[in-house]
């Protein structure tokens, strides 16, 4: 799945300074939910984790990749103390 969603994404949200930098399943409470995580060589802002949902939402519909799950999580690779 990761690389299938890497293929579709990665492309369309590079002007933002955006890549794909995992994909991962998880399930808490029975809610099943498919998580992408972002990364960028800079330290990325809500704003710009909005704009790629914004991006990111349609393409994983178009293409069925959120049929078999309740939540998508679209969040930002945690860089550690700075």
């Amino acid at each position: 799945m990761e690389e299938k969603v890497k293929a579709l994404v990665d492309g369309s949200i590079k002007d933002l300074g955006l890549f794909v930098s995992g994909v991962y399943y998880s399930s808490e409470e029975g809610v099943k939910t498919l998580n992408i995580e972002l990364d960028s060589e800079e330290i990325i802002d809500v704003n710009k984790i909005t704009e790629a949902t914004k991006i990111i939402n349609p393409i994983m519909d178009d293409n069925n990749l959120c049929n078999d799950i309740d939540v998508l999580d679209i969040h930002s690779k945690e860089k550690g103390d700075m």
